[in-house]
């Protein structure tokens, strides 16, 4: 199938909810939402990249998380999953959220209507862009030299690249937690089954694992 644009291990609410508004500093998935809460299923799995003591869970939520990086060479991102804040770049000082080590090793372009210039920290390079979202992908593809691509969120981001047509397999994550508002990617997951096939399979840890792809 060539270079594929993939959402991986993108977790939602119940409700189908991913982030919240007002997001700040303090609270990078905006008010009312704790990510350890929505992400507990990978936080417990053996391979979570941030694990500090042995041992973990095996199995399906596992799997997920291991083949998280595997055969992507870059990353598109929407700014609010970089950072918090609007409008011009008054802070360059503000390199993301994730310290000196990012956890992406690739190029990463993160979509803005405001120039800011390129920088390099560790193994990851950042590239701001605008532009419609099939020429932001083609910028990515060109970057990944013949490896897939990996849309990461947040949910605003995704849901414009699935209105184009350009993702190529799904992987969301339902989490039993219901968050009531909030930036929802859905009402249902079978709303996109005029798109893609699906097929949802049950993990023993209480999440739902949604797959979509595309013949």
């Amino acid at each position: 199938m060539g270079q594929l644009l993939k959402v991986q291990n993108f977790t939602v609410s119940s409700d189908g909810i991913a982030a919240g508004e007002d997001q700040s500093l303090e609270r990078p998935f905006g008010a009312d939402i704790e990510p350890q809460k929505l992400f507990t299923w990978a936080g417990a799995t053996a391979s979570w990249p941030n694990r500090t003591d042995p041992g973990g869970t095996r199995g399906l939520d596992d799997y997920f998380t291991r083949d998280f990086s595997r055969n992507i060479g870059a990353e598109i991102m929407g700014r609010n999953k970089f950072g918090p804040q609007r409008g011009p770049w008054e802070d360059h000082e503000w390199q993301g959220w994730w310290g000196d080590e990012p956890p992406f090793h690739t190029p990463v372009f993160v979509l803005t209507h405001h120039p800011r210039p390129s920088f390099t920290l560790s193994d990851t390079a950042f590239h701001f862009v605008g532009g419609e979202p099939a020429e932001v992908l083609e910028q990515a593809r060109e970057a990944a030299q013949g490896k897939d691509v990996r849309l990461g969120g947040g949910v605003t981001t995704v849901k414009e690249f699935l209105e184009a047509g350009l993702v190529d397999t799904l992987h969301v994550v339902v989490n039993p937690v219901k968050i009531g508002e909030g930036l929802r990617l859905w009402n249902s997951p079978e709303e996109l089954e005029d798109r893609f096939h699906h097929e949802a399979v049950p993990s023993p840890s209480g999440v739902t694992h949604h797959i979509f792809w595309r013949d």
